[in-house]
């Protein structure tokens, strides 16, 4: 019988701006259990403007200091029998708002137009949680649809600790909007446990995350871990209610543009048995290409595949 845990950030259960194999987890949990894992999001500069700042996230920021990147992370998890090679499917169940407050902010040198926008920005927006809304400064109102921009395993050993920036075939900063409740994740195994974590709550984003970040704020979701031996994914796969979705991620957009073309090319093959040339005329006539985020240095193109077109449900890889 499988087992609920619950996990909240802490001083002893973030890690802030950082992967690494070498991460002791936080929590142990076997294959089918659900976690239902709570986030933080924001600097001392960033919470600052916040009237109520949730005390798990006052008490992380006064004892933690950030490494390499901004994201403050949750986790990070064991999963038992994890090894190379495996598949980490994560079920996303739900995604809640936790708190009243988001913010946004425009760095100079960084997001998608820093030849134009030179001017450090940092906005507090407030939320409604009972309507699910945002209201911007200038008067637009927005519906929010909350998902989390980082979920990963943890990088190959060789890597040693990386930034928490650059989305990589662990998962991590990849900035999907499709990744809300009802929608499942692939993760390709990387290290012993896998060691998944969570962090960069959004309450919505829009293709691109052109001017650096979403509107960010704490989230809650549960998670179902379901581990797959020995499967040969070698990058993050998405599977939504909707469309089967390929990632490509690459300092050059055309890259992750052809990066997530190949794999949505291989996913196909796999699942219907067409081949190569085939796949490419369907992606050609069916498939989407979006740009996930232009931001975090890998930048990212996913590739979107209606499910009604298919015969069957996506199988794991093979």
């Amino acid at each position: 019988m499988s087992t609920h845990h619950r996990l909240s950030p802490s001083p002893q259960t973030v890690h802030w701006g950082h992967f690494g194999a070498t991460i002791p987890p936080v929590l142990r949990v076997a294959s089918g259990d659900r976690v239902t894992i709570d986030s933080i999001s924001g600097s001392k500069e960033e919470a600052a403007r916040a009237a109520n700042v949730l005390p798990d996230h006052a008490a992380v920021l006064e004892a933690c200091k950030p490494h390499l990147g901004p994201h403050i992370l949750t986790g990070p998890i064991w999963v038992e029998g994890a090894e190379a090679g495996d598949t980490l499917e994560v079920r996303i169940e739900s995604v809640e708002l936790r708190q009243d407050w988001a913010y946004n902010a425009v760095r100079p040198l960084r997001g998608g137009l820093p030849e134009d926008f030179r001017t450090l920005q940092v906005l507090n927006i407030p939320i409604d949680m009972a309507r699910r809304e945002a209201r911007l400064p200038w008067g637009l109102t927005l519906p929010l649809k909350p998902f989390f921009g980082i979920m990963a395993v943890a990088p190959r050993p060789e890597y040693g600790m990386v930034s928490s920036i650059e989305p990589r075939e662990y998962g991590g900063n990849m900035d999907n909007k499709e990744l809300t409740a009802g929608s499942t994740l692939l993760l390709p195994v990387q290290v012993p446990g896998a060691l998944f974590s969570v962090g960069d709550g959004h309450a919505v984003q829009g293709d691109g995350e052109v001017c650096l970040t979403a509107l960010e704020t704490a989230l809650t979701g549960t998670f179902q871990l379901i581990l797959h031996k020995r499967t040969g994914l070698t990058f993050p796969r998405i599977v939504t209610p909707t469309h089967y979705i390929a990632m490509g991620m690459d300092p050059d957009l055309d890259d992750a543009a052809k990066q997530a073309l190949r794999e949505m090319i291989a996913w196909l093959s796999e699942v219907k048995g067409w081949s190569a040339l085939d796949a490419y005329v369907t992606c050609s006539l069916a498939c989407d290409l979006r740009v996930t985020q232009i931001v975090d240095g890998n930048k990212g193109v996913h590739a979107m595949f209606p499910r009604s077109l298919l015969d069957a449900p996506a199988a794991m890889p093979a």
